[in-house]
């Protein structure tokens, strides 16, 4: 994860004159309470703001990246963030679009809830007369017996205008229905950002924009409760811009822990950017400022060979997240994959997290290079395979194979693996029992 000193080199863009306009130019805010006093609030003296997080999950993944960047930005701004991790929310989950979730045990939240303290920790400083504060809803709503609920908190709202949510009317509108226990989220989330304004002067809550009603929730009841106005900024879905959900590898979530998703497949995932979306990543995801994002986004039209855009985006976000030194590991164990680098060079961990990133199998010492082609899918034949050989096209860790009948033994590094290659971009990996 990031450093303290990665998080201190940061800086607030000094073309823009306030920190909304910055957000707004950054394609950061989609939906928003009162936009001219927003800006104004935002402008003014400090204030306190937060995001909450629910430990549905052992750890944070891309979306949430949004929201944790966005924080820092705004503490950047000289405002005070508090980052809720949710041990009460979480144990309920907020409403899917399409079926319940599982609900799971109290100590499995109670666990998730410490493992994702720890990675907002790391993305905002809790230096400074502004800086960062850790709260856990738990902690007011344990105490709180069902009828105090009902009778403080619940008699604020109306069924009529919860059901009309986007998130409880599309359960309602579909096969599964909804359970009160999930219908009562909404209420859970307003208890929270009515707490934080009563404890610390919160009068700010951001989120996506899926969850406006979640945040309005909470601005209606300190609207109702204390009389006044306090504001909510939602920031939009990112998809792809082919229209696909942006945060996806293969169908599987792009998490913020390493042992999870490794720093190389990290990378690799920023690597791939399509030209199309690289410049609004680039203003999402790192704290480059303006002019340098324009000179890049002149580079994809002029030079989109080059994918400089694409480097710069994956280098800037996998040291967010997992600091220098794994980026620099990633970026070396992709050059030595491709023949730009020495794989001997690479240590065991970053290489096998590079290796199960591309077709690999696991075999014995003996196991025939042939064969290897043929299980990796690297040949469709052994004729093919043994031909390929023949033509010099094979070759394991970087040495050609010239022998049609040769075992991968005596091929290996030192830790049993082995990046097997037919062509010049054409790889597997090899892991030796």
């Amino acid at each position: 994860m990031s450093d303290p000193a990665i998080l201190a080199d940061q800086a607030n863009d000094p073309t823009f004159s306030d920190i909304w306009e910055e957000l707004v130019w950054r394609g950061l805010v989609h939906v928003s309470t009162d936009e001219s006093e927003l800006q104004e609030l935002l402008a003014g003296d400090p204030i306190t703001f937060y995001c909450g997080f629910d430990p549905t999950a052992p750890s944070l993944h891309l979306g949430n990246l949004v929201q944790l960047l966005v924080m820092r930005r705004l503490q950047l701004a000289g405002h005070r963030p508090l980052g809720l991790v949710g041990g009460s929310t979480g144990l309920i989950g907020d409403p899917r679009p399409t079926a319940e979730r599982t609900l799971n045990t109290r100590e499995t939240v109670t666990e998730w809830v410490g493992y994702l303290q720890g990675q907002v920790s790391r993305f905002l400083s809790a230096e400074g007369d502004n800086g960062m504060r850790l709260v856990n809803n738990l902690d007011w709503t344990a105490p709180l017996s069902a009828i105090d609920f009902l009778r403080e908190i619940g008699k604020h709202y109306r069924v009529g205008t919860m059901i009309k949510k986007d998130a409880v009317a599309a359960r309602l509108n579909s096969d599964a229905g909804i359970s009160y226990t999930e219908f009562s989220y909404q209420i859970l989330q307003g208890l929270d950002y009515l707490e934080l304004y009563r404890s610390y002067g919160c009068v700010l809550q951001t989120g996506g924009s899926d969850q406006w009603g979640n945040l309005t929730s909470g601005t209606d009841l300190i609207h109702r409760t204390e009389g006044v106005s306090v504001h909510a900024i939602g920031t939009p879905l990112i998809t792809n811009s082919d229209g696909t959900k942006f945060g996806k590898s293969e169908g599987n979530a792009i998490w913020l822990d390493s042992a999870l998703v490794s720093p190389y497949a990290f990378y690799q995932f920023w690597l791939n950017t399509d030209d199309a979306d690289v410049i609004s990543r680039l203003k999402v995801f790192t704290f480059l400022d303006r002019a340098e994002i324009e000179r890049l986004e002149a580079l994809v039209a002029s030079e989109p060979f080059r994918r400089e855009s694409q480097r710069t985006l994956a280098r800037a976000v996998t040291t967010l997240v997992h600091g220098a030194d794994a980026t620099d590991k990633a970026i070396a164990a992709a050059d030595a994959l491709f023949g730009q680098g020495d794989v001997a060079a690479l240590d065991a961990e970053t290489l096998e997290s590079a290796l199960r990133e591309l077709p690999n199998t696991t075999t014995s010492p003996t196991a025939t290079i042939v064969q290897l082609l043929l299980d990796t899918g690297l040949s469709g034949s052994i004729s093919e395979a043994r031909r390929a050989i023949a033509q010099g096209g094979v070759s394991v860790n970087g040495v050609k194979v010239t022998d049609d009948t040769a075992s991968i033994e005596g091929s290996t590094l030192p830790s049993g693996m082995a990046v097997l290659r037919r062509g010049k971009k054409t790889l597997a990996g090899i892991f030796v029992l």
